[in-house]
């Protein structure tokens, strides 16, 4: 007889791992005890040499679906004399590193239960097992257990508390295990908060006013949605107007994956995806052929809004004959699809038997409610009917996004159902908070090998994101009892993340934006060594004091420099031509020709005598003119040559316009030219006189080519296509010129898939091995894992106060 002793790290508890411990131990007749600590999982066990060599081989193969193991240690002592196999009570001692598992939709089990008539649970909302249910949105500390979460308050009768301890149901310690008679209890609110009915009857009376086309703010895992019914296009523009989202593409929550099919045009990976216990929102292609099923209000659109004012839609986001989907995603052959992510999304969406809206719960640009007085108060008049319940979210979580590039997932958005797993990186020492970008904020903190990566905060340009923002940094140290040594942000001053990490007491390191793009992408792919770092994306400061975003970057284990760059241009009015293309064009075709370009024909009638005046005076006076190398404002600037957005609604847009413009059409390259930097010597990283380039890629020609094609009315779409394939070309050509043979590319440009899979295929081509995000998005959302990993590093530190 001897003992092992086993401690296991790594997704381990939320999982059933010790029911599956103890139901393993006792049919290899093992004695002894499995328990949680704020670590992982303790087991030590008495037995046979046989008996226990299986019990380590099937401890690693017999795992939970959910389950996964980062570090597994045993050590072989003299038996202790157990009788019996036990779970003991957690152990709460010692700095909690245990992973926090993500909310994970209903399982098959659970979703038979809901909705077997015979079943107690029949119809219950808040049905859950081992195997799927609330995790990170309930827990309150480590180790995970029901004392430690949101659930504490609701006593368990007893038939759970049965279940709990039996070690042959899947329920053997569920923490957040309930039914109708001791679990949470739903209850629906009239516009003022006032309640309305409970329990079924409030979801039944839920349905009923969707199916009537009112909006109804649900409450599910991570927070509220507002939804409506998605055939019914006065109420979907009602939605728009009272959330002031115009033109910016809302997701859609289908009851089952046959009813996707019925709209949208899927694929065996697509499918797979959006049945994944993650529930993702899965960018899809939409089908030509879909019923025009919807209510229309006519080609004029005229929706009256709560405040009794009328507000005017252009026809043009309306075409006739329309179908649903020229409100819900206008101009846009793809649709934000989604499953329901919860048991009260599932039986909701079961009894409707129809699609809904089921978009984020807030104004536009704030995070999303996830308390019920909260929800009434922020929502006011924007949702008819609030159907809420009563179990705590301790912490807003959005739904993720993905989209298949190149046959893989790729997050576009990292929350429900995949924070906050972390990211392994080896050979990282430090402990280091990151703050992350300005938008599409995540915080990050390093620690042990792990970077732990917040859920999604979004953008930090309102008080509410702000409030958002710090409550999730502190919630974050506090989950993980975490002291960091240092705070990582971003180069740029003006960020509200750079304010927070200078307004608190620990040494600031201060990483450049594409750096950190780099080397998020360098962590995930769990790459060593020298890299070719490709980071595009619309803005971020270099450390010229330029706006980068076009760069080529060389990274290893010792720091990175910038070898190329796109040639730069002025930006007239700064941070304004984000949001307006036709200023972007009007600087790339002012960097080309001078004074020429405001005289272009291509920018006809596109501005006002007045706005020409003014935008000249910015241009020969260098005033509010920064210099941009950035990809994300060339895609504007074409965009806007094409006649396609002058002005965006949200970010992207034009950029978004112009793959869909091309994504139907194979076009030759346009010419370009890669150039040598005369006077250039590799940058030395901290030192802002060094940070010229080697190499410049040169855009003119191509420029020259599509103005060539406009004058000749040649087909835009090809056009579009041709200016694709030309950077794709582009990035080729660096890469051979720098000659690093593994190709990194990262920035929000990527989340384009014909960019990114054009390149992708043109880098193998030319015997390249290309890398790319997966589970952390190309977008800024990565930049908190990029600073986490420079900064815990010791890495390429500039701190430029």
């Amino acid at each position: 007889m001897q003992r092992l002793r086993i401690v296991i790290f790594g997704a381990v508890q939320g999982v059933g791992f010790r029911p599956f411990v103890y139901r393993l131990a006792t049919e290899l007749a093992l004695a002894g005890w499995v328990r949680n600590t704020s670590q992982g999982v303790v087991i030590e066990a008495d037995g046979g040499d046989g008996p226990l060599r299986a019990f380590l081989t099937r401890l690693r193969t017999d795992l939970p679906p959910r389950a996964f193991i980062q570090s597994f240690e045993n050590t072989w002592l003299d038996a202790a004399g157990y009788a019996g196999f036990d779970i003991r009570d957690s152990d709460t001692s010692g700095a909690p590193t245990a992973l926090i598992l993500p909310d994970i939709a209903p399982c098959p089990d659970c979703l038979a239960e809901m909705f077997d008539p015979a079943d107690r649970r029949h119809l219950y909302p808040f049905t859950n097992c081992t195997n799927c249910g609330p995790r990170y949105t309930i827990i309150d500390a480590l180790p995970y257990d029901r004392a430690s979460t949101s659930m504490r308050g609701f006593t368990m009768c007893a038939r759970c508390e049965a279940e709990y301890h039996d070690p042959a149901n899947r329920r053997f310690h569920a923490q957040p295990n309930a039914c109708p008679d001791c679990g949470p209890v739903l209850s629906l609110h009239d516009a003022e908060g006032r309640p309305l009915a409970s329990a079924r009857e409030a979801l039944l009376h839920a349905a009923d006013a969707l199916r009537d086309g009112r909006i109804v703010a649900v409450k599910g895992v991570g927070g509220f949605h507002l939804m409506t019914d998605a055939r019914n296009t006065e109420a979907v523009l009602r939605l728009r107007a009272r959330k002031h989202r115009e033109e910016k593409p809302l997701a859609v929550m289908f009851p089952s994956i046959e009813s996707v099919r019925q709209w949208c045009d899927i694929t065996t990976q697509e499918e797979l995806l959006l049945t994944a216990p993650e529930a993702p929102i899965v960018l899809v292609a939409t089908r030509t052929d879909i019923p025009h099923t919807a209510r229309s209000v006519g080609k004029k659109l005229f929706v009256q809004d709560t405040a009794e004012t009328s507000i005017a839609f252009p026809a043009s986001l309306l075409p006739t004959p329309h179908s649903p989907l020229d409100a819900i995603a206008p101009n846009n052959p793809t649709l934000g699809a989604m499953l329901p992510s919860s048991p009260l999304h599932a039986i909701l969406l079961r009894e409707l038997d129809s699609p809904v809206i089921a978009t984020s719960g807030n104004i536009s640009d704030e995070p999303i409610c996830i308390d019920n007085d909260e929800a009434v108060a922020r929502l006011h008049g924007v949702a008819d009917l609030f159907l809420v319940h009563n179990r705590p979210i301790r912490r807003h979580v959005d739904d993720s996004i993905a989209r298949i590039i190149d046959g893989r997932e790729m997050l576009l958005r990292r929350a429900r159902g995949y924070a906050p797993l972390p990211v392994v990186v080896s050979g990282l020492t430090a402990q280091v908070l990151a703050l992350g970008a300005h938008q599409k904020n995540t915080v990050a903190l390093a620690m042990g090998g792990n970077v732990f990566v917040s859920q999604h905060i979004g953008d930090l340009s309102t008080l509410e994101a702000h409030t958002a923002f710090t409550r999730v940094r502190n919630d974050m140290l506090d989950l993980y009892g975490a002291h960091p040594e240092q705070v990582v942000c971003d180069l740029h001053p003006d960020y509200h993340s750079t304010h927070a990490a200078d307004a608190g007491d620990l040494p600031v390191a201060r990483i450049q934006h594409h750096a950190a793009h780099v080397a998020a992408c360098k962590a995930e792919n769990g790459l060593a060594g020298p890299v070719l770092g490709v980071a595009w994306d619309g803005t971020g400061l270099g450390i010229d004091d330029t706006i980068w975003g076009g760069e080529f970057l060389r990274m290893d284990d010792a720091g990175w420099s910038r070898l190329a760059t796109l040639r730069g241009f002025p930006l007239p009015g700064g941070d304004a031509a984000s949001r307006e293309p036709r200023r972007a064009a009007l600087g790339l075709l002012y960097a080309m020709s001078g004074e020429d370009a405001f005289t272009a024909p291509h920018l006809r009638d596109v501005f006002t005598p007045d706005e020409t005046a003014m935008l000249r005076s910015m241009l020969l006076q260098e005033r509010n003119t920064p210099q941009t190398h950035s990809a994300g404002r060339l895609f504007d600037a074409i965009a806007s040559l094409l006649h396609l957005r002058q002005r965006c609604a949200f970010e992207g847009q034009a950029a978004m316009e112009l793959e869909f413009l091309a994504a139907e059409t194979e076009a030759a390259p346009y010419p370009f030219e890669l150039r040598e930097n005369k006077g250039a010597e590799d940058p030395i990283i901290g030192d802002g006189d060094t940070a010229r380039p080697r190499w410049i890629l040169d855009w003119e020609m191509m420029l020259r080519g599509i103005l060539a094609d406009l004058d000749t009315d040649r087909d835009r779409s090809a056009i579009a296509a041709a200016f694709h394939a030309t950077l794709a070309d582009m990035i080729v050509a660096v890469a051979r010129a720098v000659a690093l043979p593994r190709v990194l590319l990262s920035g929000g440009c990527f989340q384009n898939r014909l960019l990114s899979e054009l390149t992708i295929s043109r880098l193998r081509g030319a015997g390249f091995q290309p890398y790319w995000h997966q589970r952390i998005p190309p977008n800024d959302g990565c930049i908190a894992l990029g600073q986490a990993v420079l900064g815990s590093a010791a890495r390429v530190r500039i701190d430029l106060t």
